[in-house]
């Protein structure tokens, strides 16, 4: 794979330029866009700067985390605080993210999208509101493990980051999580299953494939 060198803001750019002709592949009016990779690799900024780039073209964008999708605590401790198999597949609840999110942007559906359901930190229901999304707006998922889960996305982003590197840039009371995204790469080859791959092992200086 070969990758080039490029600045956050032109990658935002280029990548806003190139969804404004992203089809669905169901005919449905919401193209479905995944920003998949480990916390380290900051999926969120990059999200945001893509949907900040949308809308400036006129598009609307609804930028959503997998993190406001946590299943309570109750569900993601049962085997204790660093279980790995748990985190890989039973930390995010995939149904509701089915029901809430993929579901009203199916082909006739509503567009009413809700943006989090969950509050890790307070451990309860978030009780935001729904996000009406127009015709021809676009969903912005990202958060870790993405391509695992047969999610209907038409265009998928990769942020990548070498083993060394996310283990540095992992937090100490996280790295537990480490063999999880080893699994990850074994199960899902996120870099090849991706329509486009970010290398970020160093944040200042990502290049891309695309």
């Amino acid at each position: 794979m070969r990758l080039e060198p490029i600045t956050w803001e032109r990658l935002a750019d280029t990548l806003a330029d190139r969804l404004l002709d992203l089809k669905t592949a169901d005919g449905g009016a919401w193209p479905r866009i995944a920003v998949d990779g480990a916390p380290a690799g900051d999926t969120g900024a990059l999200a945001h700067r893509v949907a900040d780039a949308l809308r400036l073209r006129g598009r609307s964008a609804l930028v959503v985390g997998t993190e406001g999708f946590l299943r309570p605590a109750s569900l993601r401790f049962e085997y204790g605080h660093e279980d790995v198999e748990a985190y890989y597949s039973g930390w995010f609840d995939t149904g509701a993210l089915w029901r809430e999110v993929f579901g009203p942007l199916d082909p006739g559906g509503t567009g009413r999208v809700l943006p989090d359901l969950w509050d890790p930190a307070a451990d309860r229901a978030t009780r935001s509101p729904y996000v009406q999304l127009p015709p021809g707006g676009m969903l912005l998922l990202h958060g870790p493990l993405l391509l695992g889960h047969w999610f209907p996305f038409d265009l998928t982003l990769h942020v990548r980051l070498s083993p060394g590197a996310l283990a540095r840039r992992t937090p100490e009371g996280e790295r537990w999580t480490l063999p999880a995204f080893e699994r990850y790469e074994t199960e899902a080859d996120p870099a090849a299953a991706a329509d486009v791959v970010v290398r970020a092992d160093d944040p200042r200086h990502p290049a891309w494939s695309g």
